[in-house]
């Protein structure tokens, strides 16, 4: 019969490394969504920006909330 033997440290820099990983994917996504976000008001003319009630200069503060 054999023993064996693994440490809680070798599963505690496996989470370690799956929360970076997690981090740095969920940093990529919100990027892309505050990108796609911010491209797409830019899209749209100074008239249908005032009918969604804001301005041009809104767009990147709107953008980084997602």
């Amino acid at each position: 019969m054999s023993v064996f033997e693994v440490s809680r440290s070798a599963f505690a820099s496996r989470g370690l490394m799956a929360r970076a990983y997690a981090n740095t994917i969920g940093a990529y996504v919100a990027w892309k969504e505050a990108r796609d976000t911010r491209a797409a008001l830019d899209k749209l003319s100074d008239r249908e920006l005032d009918d969604i009630g804001i301005s041009r200069g809104d767009i990147d503060a709107i953008a980084r909330r997602f």
